[in-house]
């Protein structure tokens, strides 16, 4: 035992902290501090503030707040614009993680095999999720188009007549949905190509060994090896959908100064865009940030209730 062994142990009994772990303390907290700093001014203050002027009935510019209380909660359960953007927004959580999640994992298994130009072809569904989602909205404005959106045009080839995707409100929802498979599919696959490298060959090895086809291989060995990379995709998928706004707005906007991007009869009307539009065009900031709590509430549950169900399907041990 060395002596700063011998004067560690000694400190410890005594309760004191020796001047080495102090010095080590202190620089930890200089490395971190900035981090810490920056997260509760830039994240931390505006969150709180934003409950506190959800209180107030107040706009950005005019008017001194008004403090309200829950009078702003009372409105939105009342509104029925905020329910059917609650309602759109909760269609498109489900649309992306039905579909998006499962066409991830499928592209990963498929890419995790060695295929003939495979990494050009991990290239390609990677490239949209690096394009930013204002050009590809536009571009995507153009492929929904009713009357020469390329989208109709192979459908067309199968027979199904044109879809107003951005005309007619039972479309609107799908149209955004399926671009942001297309937009996003590219990064929860190569999630979970690196989730599938993780899991060792022996246990394919002896699968093999014991006749285990490839199907049971697969739903034996790699789904619950894989459970903790899908519950991370999932959650953060679960958020990111929440939050949905990009896409809406570009989308359906108009030319005209009070278009507000929903869509045909607020078929594409989502949270995150209702409270935009309340907040700086029709200047109800405290109205606005009762959204915002609401979302983030919303959030907090399912996520919540996610990691407690997660002891029931996720396996960390591989």
């Amino acid at each position: 035992m060395n002596m700063d062994t011998r004067i560690n142990s000694t400190n410890a009994l005594r309760g004191q902290m020796s001047p080495r772990r102090k010095l080590e303390i202190a620089w930890g907290f200089a490395f971190v501090g900035p981090v810490i700093l920056g997260i509760l001014v830039f994240m931390g203050f505006p969150t709180l503030y934003g409950f506190f002027i959800s209180t107030f009935k107040w706009s950005i510019i005019g008017k001194n707040p008004e403090f309200i209380g829950l009078g702003n909660y009372l409105r939105l359960i009342n509104d029925p614009q905020f329910l059917k953007a609650l309602k759109n927004t909760t269609v498109y959580v489900v649309g992306i993680l039905l579909f998006s999640v499962p066409l991830s994992l499928l592209l990963a298994a498929l890419f995790n095999r060695k295929l003939p130009f495979g990494e050009i072809l991990k290239i390609t569904y990677y490239l949209p999720v690096i394009t930013m989602m204002v050009a590809v909205s536009m571009v995507w404005r153009w492929v929904l188009s009713t009357e020469y959106g390329i989208l109709n045009y192979f459908l067309g080839l199968v027979g199904i007549p044109n879809i107003a995707w951005l005309n007619d409100p039972k479309w609107a929802m799908p149209g955004i949905i399926i671009m942001s498979i297309w937009k996003g599919v590219g990064f929860n696959m190569v999630l979970f190509i690196a989730g599938l490298k993780n899991i060792p060959a022996m246990y394919y090895e002896a699968a093999e060994i014991d006749g285990a086809s490839s199907l049971r291989q697969f739903l034996r060995i790699t789904l619950p090896l894989l459970s903790p990379t899908t519950l991370f995709i999932f959650l953060t998928t679960m958020m990111n959908s929440f939050q949905i706004f990009e896409q809406a707005m570009i989308l359906f906007s108009g030319a005209t100064e009070e278009s507000t991007g929903a869509g045909p009869d607020n078929a594409a009307n989502t949270i995150v865009l209702y409270l935009y539009n309340n907040a700086f065009k029709w200047g109800s900031a405290g109205y606005a940030a009762a959204q915002a709590v609401i979302l983030f509430a919303i959030l907090i549950v399912i996520t919540s209730v996610q990691m407690k169900l997660q002891k029931r399907w996720v396996h960390y041990d591989a």
